[in-house]
């Protein structure tokens, strides 16, 4: 099978780590995750034992010595916690703690580590969160993905239009990217990488704006191409972005963490960036909302593949087939409809209503409008 992460696409450890978080979840598959990974089986039992023997520092090519030493005294300690600083000058004593700990270090409590942090001036300006609770989550990676752009900023080469999407379940970041623009065709070129990379969510939640969105309620290009892929398709409300609260909290650490008083004098000095904050993000960074863990921990590849080649639609038997011509107008009985520019090209079933001259305008599964061919009207959109 062609490997779908071949190891020399990323950073190597980077890949390791994931694959690791991943095959380490239980109910795991680790062949398939090989597979996904481009490993064989040994390479990748390999790296889940040095893993569970050493942890991160057994993913290095060359093993070093290990950082645990149960003696440590203070300033061993303050040394950990400033180089740990300099590396994530936004955490709290809580991600630090963690994070220093999922490094193979022996740490005190979190007490004296926020102690010696404050002592030491290295906080981040404000006193550590307390973990928010009654947070809602799906019980499961890919039941729910979240998409959205970040607020575009101007670099050395334009405009970056940052795409941004998240797992619901874990938080785990599918898709940290610069944008030249918003274009339909744009988001689909990205989403298809994210798709081989990852497989297919059940469901997406997006904005009411362009491209995958219309306040009026009307269909878009970009929504019927997720829908064919079996990808169920939902919108925030308007002027209420807490919908997308998780995406929102997301954005607000890439700007502070990355953006923030930064300068970036091209595209590829940008996406260096993003690559490496999404890897810390998602394979180093505590989250408290997931109890100290890291999003990796928590994120599963869907075992739905992605294929750009899919069936076209088939109706029941003694449904009018009609396909819509490149002016988005298809014909019923001679009259000529307006089914809208999302369609072009699209086969739609129309289904007779017990109301004389009335129909059911029908798409794969999903009923997408209604025409009354007395008043010579057609009404496509998502309320029909």
């Amino acid at each position: 099978m062609e490997s779908l992460m071949p190891w020399d696409a990323r950073d190597t450890m980077s890949l390791r780590t994931e694959f690791v978080l991943f095959a380490s979840q239980d109910g795991a598959n680790i062949r398939s995750l090989c597979r996904r990974f481009g490993i064989s089986p040994a390479t990748g039992y390999k790296w889940l034992r040095r893993w569970a023997e050493e942890g991160a520092s057994g993913l290095q090519d060359r093993p070093r010595i290990p950082h645990h030493s149960p003696n440590r005294s203070s300033d061993d300690i303050t040394a950990l916690l400033r180089m740990a600083h300099d590396r994530h000058q936004r955490w709290g004593a809580r991600k630090i703690k963690r994070w220093l700990e999922d490094q193979g270090h022996t740490m005190p409590a979190f007490s004296t580590v926020h102690t010696l942090m404050a002592r030491h001036g290295l906080l981040p300006g404000t006193s550590p969160g307390i973990p928010a609770t009654g947070r809602f989550e799906h019980d499961a990676p890919n039941r729910l993905w979240q998409m959205d752009f970040k607020g575009h900023f101007p670099f050395g080469g334009g405009r970056c239009h940052p795409l941004t999407l998240l797992d619901d379940h874990s938080r785990f970041s599918l898709c940290l990217v610069h944008c030249n623009d918003e274009r339909r065709e744009t988001v689909q070129q990205q989403l298809v990488s994210v798709f081989e990379r990852y497989g297919l969510p059940d469901r997406m939640t997006m904005d009411n704006g362009s491209p995958w969105g219309d306040t009026t309620g009307t269909w878009t290009a970009l929504e019927l191409w997720l829908m064919r892929q079996g990808i169920r398709v939902g919108h925030s409300r308007p002027y209420h972005p807490q919908t997308q609260g998780k995406l929102e909290r997301f954005h607000r650490s890439l700007k502070a963490e990355v953006l923030q008083g930064k300068w970036f004098a091209d595209s590829g000095e940008l996406q260096r960036a993003f690559d490496h904050w999404r890897t810390v993000y998602n394979l180093e960074r505590p989250h408290e909302a997931l109890d100290m863990a890291v999003p990796g921990s928590r994120y599963q590849p869907s075992s739905r593949r992605y294929s750009g080649n899919t069936t076209p639609p088939e109706y029941d038997e003694g449904v009018m087939v009609r396909k819509v011509d490149i002016s988005g107008k298809l014909s019923v009985k001679g009259v000529s409809l307006s089914a809208g520019k999302a369609f072009r090209g699209e086969r739609v079933g129309l289904k007779e209503t017990q109301e004389d001259g009335c129909y059911e305008v029908w798409w794969y599964s999903t009923k997408v409008g209604v025409i009354d061919l007395k008043k010579k009207s057609i009404t496509m959109g998502k309320g029909c």
